[in-house]
């Protein structure tokens, strides 16, 4: 259990620091970039959708070497605890929409439970950014 607690810190950790800097990053060259406004907001938006797919991969990659490696948990439903069911599964609690067909059994549910968390946080952090950016991005559009 001490391993799976250390896995979910760092993965808080990491998923973090990459959401800051892709932000960070948009945040400081969007501005001077010569591109029309509804440009940089669909470059908002595919940032942070590409951004949470690195996320949600490292989710899933941590689960299926805790399942494999480690022998901290499995998975009930079909196809057992494949690389393509921890993939399903991270996406799936990432965007808390929850468990369906394939469950976490063991302690790889403290895993599912703080990737609900940070997903659910780091997608509301994506949502804050993009209506800032909108309101950026849309008002020097009017003005212009």
């Amino acid at each position: 259990m001490i391993l799976v607690s250390l896995i979910c810190i760092s993965l808080l950790a990491l998923t973090t620091l990459i959401h800051y800097e892709v932000l960070g990053l948009l945040n400081r060259r969007l501005p001077s970039l010569n591109v029309p406004p509804r440009t940089k907001l669909i470059a908002v938006m595919f940032s942070a959708f590409l951004a949470h797919g690195v996320e949600i991969l490292l989710y899933g990659f941590a689960v299926f070497l805790l399942v494999h490696y480690a022998d901290v948990g499995t998975f009930s439903g079909p196809g057992g605890s494949s690389l393509l069911n921890s993939m399903y599964l991270s996406a799936e609690t990432y965007s808390s929409l929850g468990f369906g067909d394939v469950v976490p059994l063991g302690p790889i549910r403290l895993v599912a439970g703080v990737e609900a968390l940070n997903g659910l946080l780091l997608i509301g952090w994506t949502a804050s950014y993009a209506y800032i950016a909108m309101e950026r991005f849309w008002s020097s559009s009017e003005n212009t």
